[in-house]
């Protein structure tokens, strides 16, 4: 049960990784008029995609892809996150609302990952 409780937090710790992508694209059409600024965080952005894109194949490894995928779902809430701590967005009851329901969803389907991981660590 640990391992499946660890496997998922490294699931969810690269779907955060995913979404920091996002702040660096964002921070960089912030910066479009400046080069220097625009070219770091458009690099920034590539390596985060770059370092999710391996990390990825390494959780497609661990469970079944409708189970990862369904995982991927969370990056919603936590681009939301993002948006309001770093861009001040504000966040709706409907934001809210709609977060629950990932999160439930996911929750649902992590439920019995017994079935739905596979054992390659």
């Amino acid at each position: 049960m640990a391992k499946n409780i660890r496997n998922i937090i490294m699931l969810q710790g690269v779907v955060i990784i995913y979404t920091i992508s996002g702040i660096m694209s964002k921070n960089a059409s912030a910066h479009s008029g400046e080069p220097a600024k625009f070219l770091f965080f458009v690099g920034m952005d590539f390596f985060f995609l770059g370092v999710y894109a391996i990390l990825w194949q390494q959780m497609i490894k661990r469970f079944e892809l409708s189970t990862a995928y369904a995982n991927r779902s969370m990056a919603i809430l936590w681009s939301m996150i993002w948006a309001a701590l770093f861009f001040h967005d504000d966040i709706t009851v409907k934001n809210i609302f709609g977060a629950l329901l990932i999160v439930a969803g996911t929750l649902i389907i992590n439920t019995d990952l017994s079935d739905n991981t596979q054992n390659k660590d």
